[in-house]
Order: C-alpha cells, then sequence, then structure tokens
C-alpha cells in the first residue's frame, strides 16, 4: 500500500479531547472524576432559542440553505451584530459566512489566506488546535511566547521579534483559552500598530467575547482605523449562548478574502445545518439576558475558584479576565505540566488539560474549565486541599 499522508500522520491529537476521553473512559468503569478538562457550558441552551430551531424543521427548513453559505437572515443577522455591538460595518452579501461552528470558521480563513511556506504568528499561550490548524493549511506556525509573571502582556517588542519577510498574518485570541487574558485598549492598539507596519492579515478569535469580567471592555480589531480590510474576524455561538453542540459559527471579513473561503465552502462542508440558522437568528437578535446570567456564575465560581486555590499550599492561581478557564501552577512540584495533569486524574480524580499544549510559557501549569456546577467546582477544591501540597 502506498503511504497515507504525512501531514495529518505528524498532528497530534487535540490534548483536550485526550484528556476528557480518558476521564469518561475511567467514568464508564466507575470512577468518581470531575471533569474540568473542556470547554462546554454546563447551562442549557436558552429555550428561545431551540424553539426557533423545532419551528424551522416544522416549517421544512430541513433542505440546503440558500446561499449555501447561510440564508440571508442570517447573514443579515450577524452583520447587523458586528455593526451593533463591535463597530464593524460588512456587507452581509459579500463578507459573511455561516459555518459549522467557529473552528471551521478559523480553518476556512487560513485557507483563503495561506500559501506554501508562509508564517503565521500566534500569541502563545493558545488554544491547543491552532498549530495543527496552520500547518494543515501548509502555513509555518510561529509562536509570539508570552511571559506568564507579565501576565501574558502583549508588546510590540514581543511582536516585532517574532515578524520576518514570511509572515502573513496573525492569529489572535480575546478573552484567551487558556489563560483568560482580554487584551487592553493599549495591546490592541499595538496589534493594530503591528499589523500595519508589517502590512499583514490579522485573524481573531472572539468567540469568548461576551464573557469578559469586572467591567472590562471586548475590542474588536477590526474596528481600529486601517484595520477592516486585514482583519478577519471568527465567532459562534456556543460559548455565550451555551450551543456547543449546535456547531453554528461565522467568519466575517474583506470581500477578496471571503470569496475565496466561501468557495473553500462550497467544496468542502457545504453548508452549516438550515434550521441551526434559524436558532441563530433568533439568539442574536432575542433577548440577551441569559448571557448576563451565565457570566455572572462564570465570576462567581471564578472567585470561589481563585480564592480557594491560592489558600491551598503548592498551588498558585491569577485571576482571569473572562472566558472560563484557569491556568493554576504548582510552584514547588517537580514534575512536568503532563505529569501534573496525569497525577491529578489518577490521585484526586480531577481532569484538568496540562499546560503544555497550550505552549511552552504554560508549562508547570494546568487549565480547568469552570464551566461546571459549583458543586463540582467545591468538590475539587476538597480533593486539590489534599493533593496540593504533594505534587
Amino acid at each position: 500500500m502506498k503511504p497515507i499522508s504525512e501531514l495529518l500522520g505528524s498532528i497530534p491529537p487535540s490534548a483536550t479531547l485526550a484528556v476528557n476521553d480518558k476521564a469518561k473512559a475511567m467514568q464508564a468503569a466507575g470512577k468518581d472524576v470531575i471533569a474540568l478538562a473542556g470547554g462546554d457550558p454546563d447551562f442549557d441552551t436558552p429555550a428561545h432559542i431551540v424553539e426557533a430551531a423545532f419551528a424551522a424543521i416544522r416549517a421544512g427548513k430541513t433542505h440546503y440553505p440558500a446561499p449555501t453559505k447561510g440564508t440571508n437572515e442570517v447573514l443579515e443577522a450577524v452583520a447587523a451584530k458586528m455593526a451593533r455591538e463591535n463597530n464593524v460595518h460588512v456587507n452581509p452579501k459579500t463578507d459573511v459566512v455561516i459555518t459549522p461552528g467557529s473552528k471551521w470558521a478559523l480553518n476556512l480563513a487560513l485557507a483563503a489566506l495561506v500559501n506554501d511556506g508562509d508564517e503565521v504568528m500566534y500569541l502563545a499561550p493558545a488554544w491547543v488546535s491552532y498549530p495543527p490548524m496552520i500547518r494543515i493549511a501548509h502555513g509555518v506556525p510561529v509562536a509570539v511566547d508570552l511571559d506568564a509573571d507579565n501576565n501574558y502582556a502583549v508588546t510590540l517588542e514581543a511582536l516585532r521579534a517574532k515578524v520576518t519577510p514570511k509572515t502573513k498574518l496573525l492569529m489572535v485570541n480575546s478573552p484567551c483559552n487558556p489563560t483568560g487574558r482580554v487584551l487592553t485598549r493599549a495591546e490592541v492598539e499595538a496589534i493594530a500598530t503591528f499589523a500595519i507596519e508589517s502590512d499583514i492579515y490579522v485573524l481573531t478569535d472572539e468567540v469568548y467575547e461576551k464573557l469578559v469580567f469586572d467591567d472590562r471592555q471586548h475590542y474588536s480589531l477590526a474596528a481600529e482605523p486601517g484595520m477592516a480590510e486585514r482583519t478577519l474576524t471568527t465567532n459562534g455561538l456556543s460559548k455565550a449562548y451555551a450551543m456547543t453542540g449546535w456547531r453554528l459559527g461565522w467568519l466575517v471579513g474583506p470581500t477578496p478574502v471571503l470569496k475565496l473561503a466561501t468557495k473553500m465552502h462550497s467544496q468542502t462542508v457545504t453548508s452549516a445545518a438550515t434550521f441551526t440558522m434559524s436558532a441563530a437568528v433568533a439568539a442574536l437578535n432575542g433577548p440577551q439576558d441569559i448571557i448576563y446570567e451565565m457570566r455572572r456564575s462564570y465570576q462567581m465560581r471564578r472567585d470561589f475558584m481563585v480564592k480557594a486555590l491560592n489558600e491551598i499550599e503548592g498551588i498558585a492561581c491569577t485571576s482571569p479576565d473572562g472566558a472560563f478557564y484557569l491556568m493554576p501552577r504548582f510552584p514547588n512540584s517537580s514534575l512536568n505540566s503532563v505529569e501534573l495533569a496525569d497525577a491529578l486524574l489518577e490521585r484526586a480524580g480531577i481532569a484538568g488539560t496540562p499546560g503544555i499544549a497550550f505552549g511552552a510559557t504554560a508549562e508547570g501549569h494546568v487549565r480547568f474549565s469552570i464551566a461546571t456546577a459549583m458543586s463540582e467546582l467545591e468538590r475539587a477544591v476538597e480533593r486539590l486541599a489534599k493533593v496540593g501540597p504533594t505534587l
């Protein structure tokens, strides 16, 4: 037999999913495991969104959508949301494509921008899927390693140190998975300055934009002066609306790039599910109270967990600005992050993701998700108090 894909053979599986699978296998074997590795909100999808999907199905919206990149209603809803909430103004007919999840929107953007050997910078620690996505698009991942001791601050100096003539774009995620960092006004301006002076594109992942704590503000890079023509924005319903299983996201950007992304979309997945587009319209145009309720709950969980973890000997945890993750470190431990995650799972029945999965500067950390019930977090703290000093 001839060899199969060397590229895909070189791509590691998702570390987050690997931990989740191991935890589920232990649970299936009857072990009591507290799952803090994934990013799936424990809330149900709001009822009015669910009803919109059922109404669409009952109305026969179970065929291909027209156009296949998204019905006019959902394209217009996304464009209106971008204008209303992000101060980003796009043509819904040419500058938006609806995708089965925001992860596919990121892949579309990379496919439309990257040529063989192009370098793609990304801010690290970063979501585990960014480097594999870049490689699948035949790009070269280039990490901009941010310093944990400086709260992962983004500086012009750090960006300029990594740019080369081969650099095509910079990937940005705010609020950030895994650190929870939200870009400040100064950092957004620094990124815009860097992109313009380097004449590169920016791909910004804003899927956690509504989960921002302590009266901080989310800034969309596409709204910055001189950035609209060089910025692609991905977003979706998974995190803010508790709709991970619905797989509904979108890509927004300049017309020439979106034309190529739409071509890629049509030649691969064809479209997102039609009735989920009706759900998206209900989500974006309907009441937003549930988002504020979920955000308040996540902030309460964050405050509880950060305080509790910092009171445990051998654990230190900074307070994230947004999203629903914590990145505690274990400063007295001789174990690396993979060994720490394994020890927590085997000795405490707590599933977390090793920091190294997110980049070198996250080594020594383990990522915990707080998108689970407070009762589970309280149980996790009790177990961590027993094993933390011994790790």
